[in-house]
């Protein structure tokens, strides 16, 4: 049995990897400090022989006793909310929790496959983005700390593979969602529908002219575990290239909800992208992968999850929805 550690295993995409390779018959072995993942994205899989949760911090020395075949580095936190609250902790997961997983990586000799992000592209000159683009970043902006981390997490594992030859794979990952987002994690989607179900107006950020193009959790997974299989080593796209603007996107949840709210508008966040679509033609033909998933089908899934949630989730979200209006 092929033995994966999982870093940011109890987080919304960490906690559907584990899924994945649970069921493709691996030991699968979950990282998380939970500063923003979620035990309970993954308290069905204890009862498993096969399965092991780690709490653990992987800008600390990482120690996994055993053979590994395989490591995937998705600890981080990934929504505005979370990195402008924890700016350090975000730097410190991409630079030294990358370090100690190539590290690890070395010693085990294991292949590595990163989650990096479409943020890389920062607010792109380049549309659709494709992965010869360098990107527009601003790196003393409040998102260069997610930006850049990312940015240095790919260039220290391009390094580790030219260098020491390790086996390693990165995914660019453009905006995904399904079951298991936190409500109150700040990004438009799990915001919209929050809002809808609270009875309150759906707050776009200026006119919601600016695009970006939304994945389905299963399609996001099935090409992440075609890339980690691949022998590709450079980074790749993986994302649905239906683009559209935030605010038919707004007009989608209304429609979907049955809510009588409406679409208001907020200042646009400091370097928000105008726009976000990836070009996937290295994934079509690398990895004979392209996403299934229809946006409504997938919405109306994740719609039917987020209405389970306990009545005091749904709460959590005032809170933090203040602080980025603040920021």
């Amino acid at each position: 049995m092929k033995r994966v550690l999982i870093t940011g295993g109890a987080g919304f995409l960490g906690s559907h990897l584990c899924d994945r390779f649970i069921k493709e018959g691996y030991h699968v072995i979950a990282m998380d400090n939970l500063i923003t993942g979620d035990i309970k994205n993954i308290e069905h899989l204890f009862k498993l022989p096969n399965f092991e949760f780690y709490h653990h911090d992987v800008s600390k020395f990482i120690h996994v006793p055993g053979e590994l075949d395989y490591i995937l580095h998705f600890a981080s936190p990934a929504s505005p909310i979370d990195y402008l609250k924890i700016p350090i902790q975000t730097l410190k997961v991409g630079s030294l929790g990358i370090h100690n997983c190539l590290g690890l990586a070395r010693v085990k000799n294991a292949r590595v496959l990163i989650a990096s992000t479409s943020e890389v592209y920062g607010d792109p000159s380049v549309h659709p983005q494709n992965e010869e683009y360098w990107g527009n970043v601003n790196p003393v902006g409040p998102r260069g700390v997610y930006d850049e981390a990312k940015r240095f997490q790919e260039a220290m594992t391009m390094a580790y593979h030219t260098y020491h030859g390790l086996e390693t794979r990165i995914v660019r990952i453009f905006n995904t969602y399904g079951p298991r987002m936190r409500l109150n994690d700040g990004r438009v989607l799990p915001a919209f529908i929050g809002q809808a179900l609270r009875g309150e107006d759906l707050t776009m950020f200026g006119d919601g002219s600016q695009t970006r193009s939304f994945c389905y959790v299963d399609d996001l997974v099935e090409g992440i575990y075609r890339l980690l299989l691949s022998d590709y080593p450079y980074p790749v796209n993986v994302g649905n290239p239906d683009e559209i603007t935030i605010k038919e996107f707004g007009e989608e949840i209304i429609k979907l909800t049955g809510t009588s709210q409406k679409l208001i508008s907020l200042p646009l966040p400091v370097d928000d992208p105008k726009q976000r679509q990836p070009d996937i033609t290295k994934a079509k033909e690398i990895l004979g992968w392209e996403p299934k998933v229809k946006r409504a089908e997938g919405l109306k899934i994740t719609y039917e999850y987020f209405k389970s949630l306990p009545h005091e989730e749904l709460f959590k979200m005032a809170n933090h929805r203040e602080f980025e209006k603040k920021h």
